[in-house]
């Protein structure tokens, strides 16, 4: 079953969605309704019956482009024109098509059913409307980070944020997904077998996040991690039962691996680790065009040249029907060979000094 996981760091939207601004629905459907009081109207009759990533991305549209902006214009008083001119402005700003696109469909439903719920007194200018037009651009593909500019955002994050660098490693080290590492407890790493167990996944949610078992068979895995990876855990790990201790919390091995606060129970919020990533990219001067997520394609590329396909498919939890088998408890040679590899790529960093030192 999906346990709720509730927010503990900043969230980057700063969203609030049971805000007593936000919660009422409109006490009259007349002129002065506005966009805005249409989607609190929809959010409170109609969100319950959507899913929550798709209620989580109508929020983001909403509180990031819709609110501040177009959204506190009355809907009797907007027209076609005004409503594409927005969306060319967005369009300038540097929002992408797809992004756009969310804000219309945002938009269009809210204003339709503003209109069926007034019983036709309200117009609904969304209608007909068009989106600007992107000019063919040949995608650029994903770029993998260079070994370098790991080493910096590892550096950088450790100075930032001791939890945040040992997370930045562990992706770096081993290709795991974002979720899947908010998920580890300190019961998934196997200090004497340098491995680290991989079966469940934080995915954000409407308030929140779920923690969820793995779509499939192949998410379930476990991995071998190189020493430098081992010796960072252990350091951190040392350092959080000292400081639970200090702190009169408990701390044992079912607590999450990278939870905000001592022997607490509750991990960490992905979106919150992403926001942190962006701080931590600009502190270690690495260009924007790498994302947490480039971390895994890192990785994917720099453990070509020692494993093959099958393995890599099966390391980085990879579900395709050119799978060769399907993974073990066991940890293989070749896998051993893949994180030994990359650890060395990556060594020479972030040995963190203690204290006096």
């Amino acid at each position: 079953m999906a346990r709720l996981v509730v927010e503990q760091d900043v969230n980057p939207l700063d969203l609030d969605p049971t805000s007593d601004d936000d919660d009422a629905a409109p006490a009259e459907w007349d002129s002065a309704t506005t966009v805005n009081d249409a989607i609190t109207a929809w959010r409170a009759n109609g969100w319950d019956d959507l899913s929550p990533k798709t209620v989580r991305g109508y929020e983001e549209i909403w509180y990031r482009y819709v609110r501040d902006a177009i959204g506190t214009r009355c809907i009797a008083s907007l027209n076609p024109y005004e409503v594409e001119w927005f969306f060319r402005k967005l369009k300038e700003a540097g929002a992408g098509k797809d992004t756009v696109r969310r804000v219309r469909n945002l938009l269009h439903r809210a204003c339709r059913l503003a209109s069926r719920w007034s019983r036709g007194q309200l117009p609904n200018p969304i209608a007909g409307t068009e989106l600007p037009i992107w000019s063919f651009v040949e995608q650029t593909p994903v770029r993998a980070p260079e070994v370098a500019e790991v080493r910096a955002l590892v550096r950088a994050a450790l100075s930032y944020d001791e939890r945040f660098g040992v997370l930045l490693q562990l992706l770096a080290a081993t290709g795991l997904r974002r979720g899947e590492a908010c998920a580890l407890r300190w019961s998934d790493i196997d200090f004497k077998a340098r491995s680290v167990r991989v079966d469940e996944s934080v995915v954000a949610a409407r308030g929140g996040a779920v923690l969820k078992p793995p779509k499939t068979r192949a998410s379930i895995r476990r991995l071998a991690l190189d020493a430098s990876t081992i010796s960072m855990l252990r350091s951190f790990r040392n350092r959080q039962a000292e400081l639970a201790t200090a702190c009169g919390q408990p701390f044992d091995n079912d607590d999450f691996v990278f939870g905000v606060e001592p022997g607490m129970n509750t991990p960490p919020h992905p979106e919150a680790m992403t926001h942190a990533f962006t701080r931590v990219r600009k502190l270690a001067g690495v260009a924007s065009d790498i994302h947490m997520h480039s971390l895994r394609h890192f990785h994917a590329t720099v453990v070509d040249p020692v494993i093959s396909e099958a393995q890599k498919q099966a390391r980085l939890g990879w579900s395709t029907v050119h799978m060769a088998r399907h993974y073990t408890d066991a940890i293989g040679d070749e896998d051993r060979r893949a994180a030994e590899h990359v650890g060395a790529l990556l060594d020479t960093v972030h040995r963190r000094k203690s204290p006096g030192r």
